[in-house]
């Protein structure tokens, strides 16, 4: 782990929360006992990749079925609508990504002071995580609803889409400040040990999106049809929703945390930390986010019908994703402990452990998801034509490799787990910029494959990803990883799963 990160951690363990204007601790007390974890240092080590894992999938699955719900009853319009919707999602992504590190740094602060039984101290955390997404949220919101049509011409939206493409993200965009506060909720319950609420919440309100949005699309009943835009005001109402419950209950003081009045008066010295300390989680997932908003570019070089098949392939590829990132946050767990009692061995096992169910579960998938292509292409857009096609033959692509992603999900989840966190943004930079961009360019603009070359591209970089990561973690630098004081061992733990569960 590199040094400066060791010594950001001690900084923010050490440094106590001040009330502003006073100079004084917030009810700092040392002495009192952290809260309990489970061990994972004994026992069944796949019975417990499996516990950790669950909840991390649930979770996952409820927040990328928001995507599939409107992605699914758009479709009942046309392709071109699918492809204005395709066209948002990259720079929404994007957008949110800026600012989706600061929760975790306020996950980070809150998981510390509730191990210390400081009370007071995690109520302030808390109020100024929630104030300073809520300033960062209306800004992203501002830049986005007034540079929605030129950000949607730079996307390569043509005229037929763009007008709908403009204002699904106009409204999409007005929803950041529900997006940013419930990210927030679902950060700091991690920071209490806390996640059925934030998943039972999640789980209803999609199906409230999911009953919402032929209403506002189509203009069922008293509601008008609003086309594109009734999918983004479904979401939004939704969102709202969402974030409305969470606040509600942290007013109330429900689950350990109370917000108060006394609490939201700027903290400017506090709110610096957490941007000190969530700014470098921002640009890892700001950078893959602007890697998918260039490969959406350069489909739509090929097309309308083309952006449409990717932002059915890329939706599938998703889904793939969520049990990868649950079981490489299960990894990262079990190996920060393992390592962090000197059991090395065990580390090791669960890493082989992981990455056997990973690439055995995934592989599965990928089979049901290479011989269901067809049949997947045609929930998305029942009216059929060209894009079924197109997005069958990427879904082909890339489902015969969906092991090899569980593979690299799992095995930078392990470095993570041994405190290397700058080997997974290496890594995935590489895959992005180095591999996948260049390859895809090559093979659709120098070849015969055209828009087919950039399908390919995934599967070829896909493989390629999880042999580096491969090597990475046999070459064996993270086995000299040590953490030398329990607290900053927790606190890492506890960081590297709030990081990976966060990264979609």
């Amino acid at each position: 782990m590199p040094r400066w990160r060791i010594e950001e951690r001690i900084d923010v363990l050490d440094k106590p929360i001040s009330r502003p204007g006073t100079g004084a601790p917030i009810g700092a007390d040392p002495a009192r006992a952290r809260a309990a974890m489970a061990p994972l240092t004994q026992g069944s080590i796949s019975l417990a990749i499996l516990r950790l894992s669950f909840p991390i999938i649930v979770a996952n699955i409820l927040q990328t079925a928001y995507q599939v719900v409107d992605t699914f009853w758009v479709g009942r319009l046309s392709a071109e609508a699918v492809a204005a919707v395709s066209f948002c999602f990259p720079i929404s992504f994007l957008l949110i990504a800026l600012g989706g590190g600061l929760p975790i740094a306020g996950t980070v602060l809150l998981a510390q002071y509730t191990g210390r039984g400081d009370q007071e101290a995690t109520n302030h955390v808390a109020a100024q995580t929630l104030l300073m997404v809520f300033l960062i949220s209306l800004v992203l919101a501002a830049i986005g609803y007034t540079l929605a049509t030129p950000m949607m011409r730079l996307m390569g939206a043509a005229p037929d889409v763009l007008p709908d493409a403009v204002r699904f993200f106009q409204i999409a965009v007005l929803g950041f400040v529900f997006v940013f506060a419930f990210f927030a909720y679902q950060a700091l319950m991690r920071g209490r040990g806390i996640v059925y609420p934030p998943m039972v919440i999640v789980f209803v309100t999609v199906v409230i999106n999911f009953a919402l949005d032929p209403l506002l699309i189509f203009g069922w009943g008293p509601f008008p049809r609003l086309g594109v835009a009734g999918s983004a005001l479904a979401t939004l109402c939704t969102q709202a929703l969402a974030a409305g419950i969470g606040l509600t209950l942290m007013v109330r003081g429900r689950h350990g945390i109370h917000l108060r009045l006394r609490d939201l008066p700027p903290d400017f010295d506090l709110m610096r930390r957490i941007f000190r300390i969530g700014f470098p989680s921002s640009i890892e997932q700001s950078t893959q986010a602007l890697g998918m908003t260039v490969m959406t570019m350069l489909v739509a070089g090929f097309g309308t019908m083309p952006v449409a098949a990717y932002g059915i392939g890329v939706r599938v590829m998703s889904c793939a994703l969520v049990p990868a990132i649950g079981l490489s946050v299960a990894t990262s767990a079990l190996v920060g402990q393992n390592i962090g009692a000197n059991q090395l061995a065990r580390a090791e096992r669960t890493s082989a452990i992981s990455c056997t169910l990973a690439f055995v579960i995934l592989s599965v998938a990928g089979l049901l998801a290479f011989y269901g292509a067809p049949s997947i292409a045609l929930f998305f857009i029942p009216e059929g034509g060209e894009v079924i096609g197109e997005s069958t033959v990427f879904i082909r692509a890339i489902a015969l490799t969906f092991g090899f992603i569980g593979l690299q999900q799992v095995l930078t989840g392990a470095l993570r787990g041994a405190g290397d966190t700058v080997a997974p943004m290496v890594l995935a930079m590489i895959s992005l910029w180095m591999l996948r961009f260049p390859l895809a360019y090559v093979l659709s603009a120098r070849t015969s494959l055209h828009v087919r070359g950039i399908w390919y591209a995934f599967p070829v970089t896909t493989v390629l990803s999880a042999a580096m990561a491969g090597y990475w973690y046999m070459w064996g630098g993270w086995r000299e990883k040590r953490i030398i004081d329990e607290e900053i061992r927790e606190l890492v733990r506890e960081e590297a799963a709030i990081e990976e569960g966060g990264s979609f």
